[in-house]
């Protein structure tokens, strides 16, 4: 099993690169993980899931979020997720890309999202009330940039690694550090090493193209 089949079923408009593919996955799991806590069928899938080849670090961060998966039920893993990112007042870890970024009142890098989502043709759903920087909203940005879907194809590697080093990269970087070390995290702390080397390998990635 990949992480293809831990994640929900994505509308693809032509078939994909299997890299490729397997970066959406990625996108659209962390993604998931960072919008809402995972239920029992997500964690069930998490945890049946087959060891990663390739990168050392994200394979071994991966063999961690899966076990981590198996120890865990949903009713916990919503519960931290509140605890980390809801709690009563100042959340535990903040959630938001500006934090990590030293976003000034004036110039918030919100508006600088808004625009650029709008000019890739990628509308926050309607269903959406988090601000534009929230770190979930931003990875489905990219697994939408990656794979297509919605009735658009997948984006230039150019238009990709511009979103991902104007909007992604540092955020999700700050991001994934601070929810590693919060005292509240245990589930998530494997997501924070799977997405913090899942992060790694894009920026390297990015220089190289």
């Amino acid at each position: 099993m990949s992480a293809q089949a831990a994640t929900a079923p994505m509308a693809m408009q032509r078939a994909l690169a299997p890299e490729e593919s397997a970066r959406a996955d990625f996108y659209a799991l962390l993604a998931n993980l960072l919008n809402a806590g995972p239920d029992g069928l997500l964690l069930t899938a998490l945890a049946g899931a087959e060891p990663l080849e390739g990168d050392p670090d994200l394979a071994r961060a991966w063999q961690g979020l899966v076990h981590a998966a198996s120890a865990m039920d949903g009713d916990a893993a919503r519960e931290e997720y509140d605890t980390l990112f809801s709690g009563m007042g100042k959340a535990a870890v903040s959630i938001f890309a500006g934090h990590y970024t030293g976003a000034p009142a004036v110039d918030h890098p919100r508006v600088r999202i808004q625009a650029a989502l709008a000019e890739l043709k990628l509308a926050q759903a309607d269903d959406r009330t988090e601000p534009e920087d929230h770190l979930a909203g931003l990875l489905e940005a990219m697994r939408v940039l990656v794979a297509g879907g919605a009735g658009r194809a997948p984006a230039t590697l150019a238009e990709q690694r511009s979103f991902f080093q104007d909007h992604v990269e540092r955020g999700a970087a700050g991001f994934f550090r601070a929810l590693a070390t919060a005292p509240q995290s245990n589930f998530y702390r494997h997501v924070a090493a799977v997405g913090s080397a899942f992060m790694a390998i894009e920026s390297q990635s990015f220089q190289l193209d």
